[in-house]
């Protein structure tokens, strides 16, 4: 879009997305200097609009990087009070003690939160230390230097033509132009995965590995509640079919979130994420818990989870990777938030000293250090083996070779060294041929809910009049490759009900995308056995309104 005319305007560092790792970035920028000019770019509703996480928080990045956050009334109010670690059957489950497990499995310290409203609070304290943020603001291009540095982005584009065109309303929106660029899209953002294509960054480390967490808020009987209780579970119903496991947390006013992950490497395409969430809930321990309550709220969201292997160079000139657009989580914990502020404090330090030494544009090398050799490389080190055990050798070699593996870790050494991951996540999908279908129970509206329905707890919208968000490189693929070959899983492992093959009599099979559903997961983007889908930023503002996810 060369030829569109737009007013820019100049910071000193430019951050797209206002989460956990981009608002620590502006934080700590003015900090050093509140001098600088930080603007944050956030293409939620509101900041915490997007956020969906799993919700226990080691407050170590906020200790490093707001130390008096008690003080200043951060809404961390529940503490950790009680660990639980279930391995579930069909019918029943056994409990596994906790005093096996490595320290850093521990959540003595941690907190059950929302994410969102711990973005909101953060982005309280960026706005009065003097820092712009935006929010209904999305970033739909980068802006190159004359060097081929990133140098800015183009945000605030608004009421293009349904094919992408410019009409007589559309709003071009403007340039931001920094002397670095942070993108803290979270995982699999579009940006940030142009500039690693662009760049080579992920050139030399293994292929980014994910998971789909899908995650309901419930309000329960207060005779069941027990505030301060963290559960995770492993096993059914998952099985040998996938990796994967579920949480519970039970936080204050007698809600509770209930969580599910699958892991994206799995084989047979038949494998439905989402119902495999919906019939978690119906074994006896969960069912015993939920009966009775309501569900207010529900959000899906993709989960970087490759580790330390897997993190891309940070750096190119003129732009820096903040927390899940590089892959932060530690896997075992199901934590990545503290690692996603510790990243923005460290880039915000380098990009200070950048700056101080008049420089800009240039690769931020103290901050790619930093993240490898510092609390986060040493936090991801340590857990580096429990993915690829799981994804090669299954559950059990991942809870025995995987936890000695994290306890000699603790000790310094490993004697599996760093394994790899191997295939990524669409090169897993095998041939629907090899593979039987499953059979789902119908959800019955009290425990399990359809997907549709289950989408109007996200609260998500898109105008409808707007490009489609989801772009396919083939529009024939669907229906020629992956309907006979896969047997279209894109009907399945969307947990928004985003896409569906329609076959009526005496007509060809036909391939929808209903993108008003799109709940910004991504996985559609990273599981498509044809790498034929590209999730794209849609107009700022669309997209769920989590209420305290």
């Amino acid at each position: 879009m060369s030829e569109i005319e737009r007013e820019a305007m100049e910071y000193d560092v430019v951050i797209v997305g206002a989460g956990p790792a981009g608002l620590s970035a502006a934080i700590r920028l003015k900090q050093l200097d509140a001098d600088l000019d930080v603007v944050v770019l956030e293409k939620g509703s509101e900041v915490g609009a997007h956020i969906l996480s799993g919700a226990v928080l080691d407050p170590c990045g906020l200790d490093a990087l707001i130390p008096d956050w008690k003080e200043k009334g951060a809404p961390l109010n529940t503490p950790v009070k009680e660990d639980n670690f279930y391995m579930l059957g069909a019918a029943g489950e056994v409990r596994i003690p906790n005093f096996p497990m490595p320290p850093l499995m521990n959540n003595h310290g941690n907190y059950i939160v929302s994410m969102g409203n711990v973005c909101r609070w953060m982005a309280e304290q960026a706005e009065e230390l003097g820092v712009e943020i935006f929010p209904g603001m999305a970033c739909s291009e980068l802006v190159y230097g004359d060097n081929g540095e990133v140098k800015g982005v183009v945000a605030g584009v608004f009421g293009l033509e349904a094919d992408g065109s410019y009409g007589p309303g559309t709003e071009p929106g403007m340039e931001l132009h920094g002397k670095y660029v942070f993108l803290s899209e979270g995982v699999r953002g579009s940006l940030a995965k142009e500039v690693i294509a662009k760049y080579n960054l992920q050139d030399g480390k293994e292929p980014q590995k994910f998971g789909v967490g899908m995650k309901e808020i419930w309000e329960i009987d207060p005779a069941k509640h027990n505030e301060g209780e963290v559960t995770h579970t492993m096993g059914w119903p998952l099985g040998s079919n996938a990796g994967g496991g579920s949480f519970v947390y039970h936080l204050e006013n007698n809600q509770v979130y209930v969580g599910f992950v699958v892991h994206l490497n799995y084989k047979n395409p038949h494998l439905f994420p989402y119902m495999e969430f919906q019939r978690f809930k119906h074994h006896p321990k969960v069912a015993a818990l939920l009966e009775g309550g309501k569900r207010v709220a529900y959000g899906a969201r993709a989960i970087s989870e490759g580790g330390y292997q897997s993190m891309p160079k940070m750096v190119a000139p003129g732009v820096a990777l903040l927390g899940c657009s590089v892959g932060m989580v530690n896997v075992p914990r199901i934590k990545g938030n503290h690692n996603a502020m510790l990243s923005g404090k460290a880039a915000a330090e380098a990009a200070f000293d950048a700056i101080k030494a008049d420089r800009s544009g240039d690769e931020l090398t103290d901050y790619e250090v930093e993240v490898r050799t510092g609390a986060i490389g040493q936090d991801l080190k340590k857990v580096r083996n429990v993915k690829p055990l799981w994804s090669k050798w299954g559950l059990v070699a991942s809870l025995m070779l995987g936890g000695m593996d994290m306890w000699t870790n603790t000790f310094g050494f490993s004697l599996l060294g760093t394994l790899k991951h191997g295939k990524n996540d669409a090169e897993s999908t095998e041939d629907a041929s090899k593979h039987k279908p499953i059979d789902y129970p119908k959800p019955d509206g009290k425990l399990s809910f359809d997907r549709l329905t289950n989408v109007s707890f996200s609260m998500t919208n898109h105008e409808e009049s707007q490009p489609c968000h989801l772009r396919l490189a083939d529009d024939s693929l669907p229906v020629s490759v992956n309907l006979p070959k896969f047997a279209e899983p894109a009907q399945r492992y969307c947990p928004a009900g985003v896409y569906e093959v329609v076959q009526e009599e005496g007509s060809d099979p036909r391939f929808i995308v209903n993108f008003q559903n799109c709940v910004h997961c991504k996985t559609c983007d990273i599981k498509d056995p044809s790498q034929n889908i590209t999730w794209v930023t849609p107009q700022g503002g669309d997209g769920p309104n989590y209420p305290n996810m």
